[in-house]
């Protein structure tokens, strides 16, 4: 029988669950907490994925599951930047100090931890969206070359 919990037991379980398995999308969470016999709606996980700030990392295989934005992630190696820009970038441009990658829709923030995990001493600041990335540059002369740089990891121009 399923039962109703409080949102702060709900998202416990949440967190037991994204730490204990990899879950990719909303729905599978659904899933397995409606398998722990708690009701939810799917409404109801997307807006606790947004207040607990769960994100998006890649896994093993290349697949993305959430995380807590504390948890301890094995993040990408320069390989595995390199494979994630040249499988996931569709285009890029740049405008003074800000570099924006068109990307696969939902690539983009395991993109995003990648270059953050780069630490380019260029890039001061990351964002993203669904499939849009905003790398912040500093200086505006450096650009060109970080531009330039994930161009080469991409394979594209």
């Amino acid at each position: 029988m399923k039962r109703r919990v409080d949102k702060r037991i709900r998202q416990d379980k949440i967190r037991e669950i994204i730490t204990s398995r990899a879950i990719e999308t909303q729905q599978l969470l659904t899933e397995a907490l409606l398998e722990m016999d708690i009701e939810v709606t799917q409404a109801t996980v997307s807006r606790d994925i947004k207040e607990m700030r769960l994100i998006k990392v890649t896994a093993d295989g290349g697949r993305s599951r959430y995380a807590c934005p504390n948890e301890e992630v094995n993040f990408p190696t320069k390989n595995r930047l390199e494979q994630l820009l040249a499988e996931a970038i569709i285009r890029i441009d740049s405008s003074e100090n800000i570099i924006v990658l068109k990307t696969l829709p939902g690539t983009a923030n395991a993109i995003c931890a990648a270059l953050d995990n780069a630490a380019w001493p260029e890039i001061i600041g990351t964002l993203a969206g669904d499939d849009t990335i905003l790398v912040v540059v500093k200086p505006k002369e450096a650009v060109a070359s970080c531009r330039q740089k994930i161009a080469d990891m991409w394979g594209g121009n």
